[in-house]
């Protein structure tokens, strides 16, 4: 009988260590920005300050700083080519999203040749994204005055796409298509409607959409 080893579908340890997150250290952290200056120095106390003060975040640092438990949930994973006169190059783009459940919320893009890379690239440019959420309860058939929805309907846009959020009563849940039901319960968002108006197979188009009619309750 020929003995055989069986491969560990895993992956060598490398990976299984590159795949791990490494773990924020506020001690450690050495701000290169005058806003991660002021952040680490206890001058800014939450990141709701940071975004009234209208400065532009840089560092994702800032954003580990407040929000240690950030939940992350990638949305699209594509394999792209490039061709040259060599060849064709692949590699890989991957879309995810960042929040906490609590009125924050971020999308972002990575690209690279691993998809380990691809995914530390989207988080990173997910978490210099994070825009905050404006709650509340704007259905006439709940007016409970709590944050489970939104104040009224609105409609985001993302190329030829609109997507349409519509205010909910306590209950209801998410009632809107599997692809951004995650966007709204990394938002906070406990219970709302949608209508939808073009090509919602575009996964990364459909997300934008929707965080661009989040952040436009936020503006108003």
């Amino acid at each position: 009988m020929c003995a055989f080893r069986v491969r560990d579908n895993r992956g060598n340890p490398r990976r299984r260590e590159r795949e791990k997150e490494k773990l924020f250290d506020k001690d450690q952290w050495q701000p290169k920005t005058e806003l991660g200056k002021r952040v680490k120095a206890g001058e800014i106390s939450s990141l709701d300050e940071v975004f009234k003060l209208g400065k532009r975040i840089m560092e994702p640092e800032i954003i580990d700083f407040f929000i240690p438990d950030l939940q992350m949930k990638v949305i699209d994973v594509k394999k792209t080519a490039r061709v040259t006169r060599a060849g064709r190059h692949f590699s890989f783009r991957v879309s995810v999203i960042v929040g906490d459940s609590n009125g924050h919320i971020g999308v972002g893009t990575g690209k690279n040749i691993e998809r380990i890379e691809a995914q530390q690239k989207a988080i990173k440019d997910a978490k210099l994204n994070l825009v905050p959420i404006r709650r509340g309860c704007g259905s006439w058939e709940c007016n409970c005055s709590k944050q489970h929805s939104i104040p009224y309907k609105i409609v985001g846009k993302c190329a030829s796409l609109r997507v349409e959020l519509l205010p909910a009563p306590n209950g209801i849940g998410l009632a809107v298509s599997d692809t951004i039901k995650p966007v709204l319960a990394l938002a906070g968002v406990k219970d709302i409607w949608s209508n939808t108006r073009g090509a919602t197979d575009t996964k990364l188009n459909f997300v934008r959409a929707t965080v661009d009619a989040l952040y436009k309750i936020s503006e108003l």
